[in-house]
C-alpha cells in the first residue's frame, strides 16, 4: 500500500503542496514549534509502524511538519497514514489555539468488517479513544470516516471485491508550559490508531517493543 497522499481533513486542503523551508523545524521557526518537532522526532513507537518525514503543506499555516507512516507485517502493508503538525503563532479562530494536528489514515477491510453498519462510529471512537487512553487533552475535533467498496467486472472479474476505510481528522492539542503541546504523545496516540485500524493487538504499558524514531527500514519487496 502506498503512503497516504491527498487532502486530509476539513481544514487540510492542499496536502500535496510541499513546504521545504519550514518542514524541518529549522532555527527560523518559533521555539514552541521547534520543540514540538523535536518531540515528534524522539517519540517512542511500535516497530511495526515505519515512520518517515515527508514534505509538509505550505498554505495551511506559517509553519508545518509532516510525517507519513505504514503499518507493516512481514511483506504486507496493513494500513498507512499521514500526520501534519501545523503552527500559527498568531493563533487561529477555528483551532482555538496556535497548533493543529491533521491526519489521514486508511486501511483495507475484511468483508465482514466492511459490512458492519456501525463501522464509521467505531473508527471515530478509535481516534478519540487513542487520545484519551494516553490522558491527552484536546479541543475542536472534526473529521470524516469514509467507507468505500470496489467491485470488478469484465477482464477484472476474477478479482475479489475490496473495501477500504479512510479516517480524515483534525484536532487542537492542549498547549503546555511555554505554549508547547505534547506532540510526541499525540504522535504515539496516532500510531495507536494506525495499529488498531490495521488489526494489531494493543501494546501494553511499558511494552519493550516500542522504539525511538527513526525506524524506517530499507527498501522491501512489498
Amino acid at each position: 500500500m502506498a503512503a497516504a497522499q491527498g487532502r486530509l481533513s476539513d481544514d487540510a486542503g492542499g496536502m500535496d503542496d510541499g513546504n521545504e523551508g519550514d518542514r524541518d523545524g529549522s532555527t527560523s521557526a518559533p521555539l514552541p514549534f521547534r520543540a514540538a518537532v523535536d518531540a515528534l522526532r524522539t517519540a517512542r513507537l511500535r516497530p511495526q509502524i515505519e515512520v518517515e518525514q515527508t514534505p509538509a503543506p505550505k498554505r495551511l499555516a506559517p509553519f508545518a511538519h509532516a510525517l507519513e507512516a505504514t503499518v507493516v507485517d512481514g511483506d504486507q502493508d496493513l494500513a498507512d497514514g499521514r500526520l501534519v503538525l501545523l503552527h500559527d503563532p498568531a493563533g487561529h479562530d477555528a483551532w482555538r489555539g496556535t497548533f493543529r494536528l491533521v491526519t489521514l489514515v486508511r486501511a483495507e477491510l475484511e468483508p465482514e468488517m466492511a459490512a458492519d453498519p456501525l463501522l464509521p462510529e467505531v473508527c471515530w471512537s478509535w481516534l478519540t479513544g487513542a487520545l484519551q487512553a494516553r490522558g491527552l487533552t484536546y479541543g475542536e475535533p472534526s473529521g470524516t470516516v469514509t467507507r468505500a467498496s470496489s467491485h470488478y467486472f469484465g477482464g477484472l472479474a476474477e478479482r475479489p471485491a475490496a473495501s477500504q476505510i479512510e479516517i480524515r481528522a483534525s484536532w487542537t492539542p492542549r498547549e503546555g508550559l511555554g505554549g508547547i503541546p505534547d506532540a510526541g504523545a499525540h504522535l504515539a496516540s496516532w500510531c495507536d490508531l494506525l495499529a488498531q485500524v490495521a488489526g494489531l493487538p494493543p501494546a501494553g504499558p511499558g511494552d519493550a517493543s516500542v522504539v525511538t524514531l527513526p525506524q524506517r527500514r530499507g527498501p522491501q519487496s512489498r
